[in-house]
């Protein structure tokens, strides 16, 4: 990547194999960011023309035998903002060069495979810019607060994930991986704000107030998470998410920086251009 001094990517990426104290971070700062919510707004939406048009030529190069790609990932607590994300981040790109997929709870003929073959189906192809809304991630996150598996299976998961992002990053994967850092206060007013709106209360079950006991025990999940399976290949990064215009700001410029470092070209004709045009202008 770009080594400038103002590179965001430098300001957000977690430091490789230290340990992590998310108590530490100020889930609300907003480093380097616009000076505050019209301005982030603005700023995004510009970040979004300037994507769309990079996301074309990596599309295009892809014609060409461009096998490049580029990976997003994003994990986070509840009301993070990872939907809110795709939608803001996304939404100006052409659906044509997306994959979106949200994971969810593993269905039976999921849970009967390793727990990457799901994850190994939703991989971008050559010029797509995939995304993940929750991830492989899960399995070493939610599988130990819940006890999902035994403790030396998730153990060993962190170096099989590892290996995995290794194999993609040799293919021509760019890993973007964010962490929407979210405070314990704000999630509990963003969950009140579910149940006052009577159109946003399907996103809201009882058992988010039980998760919300378990706090403590995700945080130190995706401390050793962010600790074990941050590389130089495939780093962390770790975005502040209690204000949602910083967040949306924060993952489009990331995106910006890397697919800027990319620089897909769009590929050269293979046939003559102007006797092409001769021909469509002798047509009546």
């Amino acid at each position: 990547m770009r080594k400038d001094r103002t590179s965001l990517w430098q300001r957000l990426r977690v430091p490789v194999g230290e340990p992590v104290d998310l108590s530490a971070q100020d889930a609300a700062a907003t480093p380097g960011g616009p000076d505050g919510k019209a301005a982030g707004k603005a700023a995004t939406a510009r970040i979004g023309e300037r994507l769309a048009g990079l996301q074309e030529r990596l599309w295009a190069a892809s014609t060409a035998g461009d096998r490049r790609r580029v990976l997003l990932v994003l994990q986070g607590m509840d009301t993070s903002g990872k939907g809110g994300t795709v939608k803001h981040v996304i939404g100006p790109l052409n659906p044509s060069g997306c994959r979106i997929t949200a994971f969810r709870a593993p269905t039976a003929e999921e849970r009967a495979h390793p727990f990457l073959w799901r994850v190994e189906k939703a991989l971008p192809l050559p010029g797509e810019l995939g995304i993940f809304d929750r991830s492989h991630y899960e399995d070493v996150l939610v599988a130990r607060v819940r006890g999902l598996a035994p403790a030396a299976e998730i153990d060993r998961r962190y170096e099989l994930i590892n290996r995995f992002e290794k194999s993609l990053a040799d293919d021509g994967v760019t890993l973007v991986k964010c962490f929407l850092h979210l405070s314990y206060e704000e999630q509990r007013r963003r969950l009140l704000k579910r149940l006052d709106r009577p159109e946003k209360r399907w996103k809201f079950a009882p058992s988010d107030i039980d998760d919300r006991a378990l706090w403590p025990a995700y945080q130190e999940a995706y401390e050793i998470a962010l600790e074990r399976c941050g590389t130089s290949y495939a780093p962390w990064y770790l975005v502040p998410a209690d204000h949602k215009w910083y967040r949306d700001w924060a993952v489009s410029t990331l995106l910006l920086e890397h697919l800027r470092e990319l620089d897909p070209r769009y590929p050269e004709p293979d046939f003559d251009v102007a006797e092409c045009r001769k021909r469509l202008l002798r047509q009546s």
